[in-house]
């Protein structure tokens, strides 16, 4: 199951995040895939907003994870982009441990986790599309992941 969804503006990322973010409030498992500045941290901070996380969310590449503990339910936030296949081996342990129970993972440069990904996920790329839009593409693995792209295209 797919959802795409073409944000013209900050408000209509605004809007899909805070869409997102009311149907995941059970915990998921997210991967996100795109270019240097496509958007993928604006997401998980707008996202984060709408979980109404308090802390200031910021981009984790030099620390490789962000915990925020204030909002509905945990957020963590990786950032794979600064580890090398050696560096990836190390946190495979975390990152299945953190993708099972009630929060909600998000991991940066996915493409870097070595097909390590739990099954049960949500897979969204962004990428850059004319004048400056940005374009979201979700995709769903496992039943409940499956479930939440189904009402995102209602």
């Amino acid at each position: 199951m797919k959802y795409e969804k073409i944000c013209k503006t900050l408000d209509d990322t605004k809007e899909l995040a805070e869409n997102f973010a009311k149907l995941i409030t059970n915990g998921c498992f997210i991967s996100l895939y795109g270019e240097i500045g496509a958007g993928k941290t604006a997401f998980v901070k707008l996202v984060a907003d709408a979980l109404e996380v308090k802390e200031k969310v910021t981009s984790p590449s030099f620390v490789i994870l962000n915990e925020y503990h204030s909002g509905i339910l945990p957020v963590y936030h990786f950032d794979l982009y600064r580890l090398e296949n050696e560096g990836v081996k190390t946190i495979l342990d975390e990152l299945r441990e953190y993708s099972e129970g009630k929060q909600v993972t998000f991991v940066e440069w996915a493409e870097f986790s070595q097909d390590e990904i739990p099954f049960n996920h949500i897979k969204i790329n962004v990428t850059y599309e004319d004048n400056d839009e940005r374009k979201y593409s979700f995709e769903g693995f496992g039943y409940d992941n499956i479930k939440i792209i189904e009402e995102l295209n209602k």
